[in-house]
């Protein structure tokens, strides 16, 4: 089996800035209120003519500059996402037309904000076993889409963006471990009611505003401390390593208490960890993708470090990955 790793990174963030205070001009809410309770200080949105796939590649083409390769070394390409342009074709064929990369096998995983970490346990086997060389794993999302702009609970927390990295194998370090996981007897907490097959669009579905997240916040943000804790520390057991032998940090980015009870449990202190949640709010599967992607610009992350990606989301789902980078 070949050892993986990620040889380049990408993001890409709409223009548009929609800040606290804009919000509290929309709803009951201040900045203060959003502050205190999440750490989000703004969060991006797109124009009217981007969609899902368009943040997608342009994050994808700056990976794949950062790692010296051309669209048509790429063999396979997989977009976490809870957004898609359509139902179908996936993203990832719309991602694979327009970088023209046509060796790659393509298709979508929904694993909402767990799914990048769910792309790279996929496309680490695949490499690893010598099927593909190349991999392109992109995380992108328009959240803002399927948000209740009227829903002062909610809307304060989403955003949009993209982050991809090309994994492809390497001689030494790279993912060390992964670990994923599953609670579908949760799955009401946090929802998209209508849409699919259950209940498909109508006037009806439309007027109960149904198209939009419902969450239960309070019950789900217990699971996510404790689930965000247990997948960290399995993963960590895996790699036969320590919490303090970790550099970098990179939790999903959906709420700072959150974030910071899951390190104070693992024992990792607060200048480990990587923080943009007060820039891009939540971005569900684009979050640790992009946090990931910044962390590398910045110089966050250097050769040798080790680096903990952690996420939780809908599904209930959850994954963590251990990179030695």
């Amino acid at each position: 089996m070949r050892k993986v790793g990620i040889i380049g990174t990408g993001e890409y963030f709409p223009k548009k800035v929609l800040t606290n205070f804009d919000l509290s001009q929309m709803v009951d809410t201040s900045d203060e209120w959003i502050t205190t309770r999440t750490g989000i200080k703004e969060r991006r949105i797109v124009a009217k003519n981007e969609a899902t796939s368009d943040l997608a590649i342009k994050a994808s083409r700056e990976a794949l500059v950062d790692a010296g390769l051309k669209p048509g070394e790429i063999d396979l390409i997989i977009v976490a996402t809870t957004t898609p342009d359509m139902p179908f074709p996936s993203v990832a064929c719309l991602v694979q037309r327009a970088i023209e990369a046509p060796r790659a096998a393509c298709f979508d995983v929904q694993a909402a904000c767990a799914g990048f970490i769910y792309g790279i346990g996929i496309a680490q086997q695949f490499i690893a076993g010598g099927v593909y060389n190349n991999a392109l794993v992109i995380g992108a999302e328009v959240l803002s889409s399927i948000t209740d702009w009227k829903d002062r609970n909610t809307c304060v927390l989403f955003g949009d963006g993209a982050g991809a990295c090309v994994l492809a194998a390497v001689k030494s370090g790279g993912i060390l471990a992964t670990y994923l996981g599953s609670d579908g007897s949760n799955a009401d907490l946090l929802m998209v009611p209508a849409g699919g097959s259950r209940q498909p669009a109508s006037h009806e579905t439309v007027n109960k505003r149904l198209h939009y997240i419902k969450m239960r916040g309070n019950e789900l943000f217990k699971l996510a401390v404790n689930i965000m804790t247990k997948a960290a520390a399995e993963v960590i057991k895996k790699a036969n390593l320590k919490s303090e032998d970790i550099d970098l940090f990179i939790p999903h980015q959906a709420n700072i208490r959150i974030i910071q009870l899951v390190a104070k449990k693992l024992k990792i202190p607060e200048n480990k960890i990587y923080l943009n949640i007060d820039k891009y709010g939540n971005t569900s599967s684009a979050s640790t993708a992009t946090a990931l992607c910044e962390a590398v610009k910045v110089g966050r992350i250097k050769r040798g470090d080790l680096v903990l990606l952690d996420t939780f989301g809908a599904g209930l789902v959850w994954g963590a990955c251990l990179i030695k980078w």
